[in-house]
């Protein structure tokens, strides 16, 4: 009888020992799984956060491109709105332009015909050099802001 006693203590200590590692080794996985759980997350949360900004990024960009298209558009008007505005007295231009005139032919000696053609050909040119320069600062404009996003996106 103290056999069989002896017996099953001893399977009952075996038993007991055998449920305490497998419990332990449970354990050991059962942190590896939380870890990994825990990067998994960390990483869903950053390819997140770094889509919300690229998306906001592109959306700032857009509205820059946007405007500078807009802006295009509106410059095409420029040479009519100079000339218009020449014609009327509005505007004037500085004296080194608007006194650009061909040396070649004298006030005294050019027909009505010919100064007349040269004053048209003038406005037209001047309106153009107007919109060349407007163009060439909208595009600045353009491109100092898509800097500007940029930085505040990376400071």
């Amino acid at each position: 009888m103290i056999r069989v006693l002896l017996v099953a203590v001893l399977g009952l200590a075996l038993a007991l020992g055998w449920s305490l590692w497998r419990a332990e080794v449970h354990k050991g996985d059962a942190e590896a799984a939380n870890t990994r759980a825990t990067q998994a997350e960390q990483a869903a949360e950053d390819a997140l956060n770094t889509l919300t900004a690229e998306r906001a990024a592109a959306v700032k960009l857009d509205t820059i491109g946007e405007k500078h298209e807009e802006d295009r558009r509106d410059a095409e008007s420029v040479p009519g709105a100079v000339d218009a505005a020449l014609r009327a007295g509005t505007l004037q231009l500085r004296k080194q332009w608007a006194a650009c005139e061909t040396s070649l032919l004298s006030a005294t000696a050019a027909s009505a015909a010919e100064r007349d053609a040269l004053a048209e050909l003038r406005r037209k040119d001047q309106g153009d050099l107007v919109r060349i320069g407007r163009d060439a600062n909208d595009h600045v404009r353009a491109c100092q802001a898509v800097i500007r996003a940029d930085r505040e996106e990376n400071p």
